[in-house]
């Protein structure tokens, strides 16, 4: 055999190799991304915009950022991320439209929360969240 042909089969079987792995790997991805799949009572209300406002409580960077994905991977209508001054250990998801089951939906998505009823015409959304120091992301990567 030529070296010529040596480096073809060589090529040829690194290709093959990679492209078994590769496909090994998105398949492992997709099963596991369907083990963690909520359950349908976790998602958003069928045609209803449920506009949540996530606010970190902490001092710890991007939290709300990272609880926005898991709302939104929820089909929840995050409309608001931002800051709260007063700093919180556990997660309080706040009911501001009368809609506590929508308060709930939101408090269970997050993987479990206090749930408050503080009705509030004024405020544009309908569930407020306030990421407490105990709220950890879900190890999967999320999809932003």
């Amino acid at each position: 055999m030529t070296r010529v042909h040596l480096l073809v089969a060589t090529c040829i079987v690194c290709a093959t190799v990679g492209g078994g792995w590769y496909a090994w790997r998105v398949h492992a991805v997709a099963a596991r991304a369907a083990a963690v799949a909520p359950p349908p009572d976790l998602t958003a209300p069928n045609r209803q915009r449920v506009r949540v406002e996530v606010l970190n409580a902490t001092k710890i960077r991007g939290l709300a950022r990272r609880a926005t994905f898991v709302l939104r991977d929820q089909g929840l209508d995050v409309v608001l991320i931002g800051t709260e001054s007063a700093q919180q250990d556990s997660t309080l998801v706040l009911d501001r439209s009368n809609h506590p089951e929508w308060a709930q939906r939101v408090a269970d998505a997050l993987g479990g929360a206090r749930v408050e009823a503080r009705p509030d015409s004024t405020h544009y959304v309908d569930v407020t969240v306030l990421l407490g120091r105990t709220w950890r992301a879900p190890p999967e990567p999320l999809n932003p």
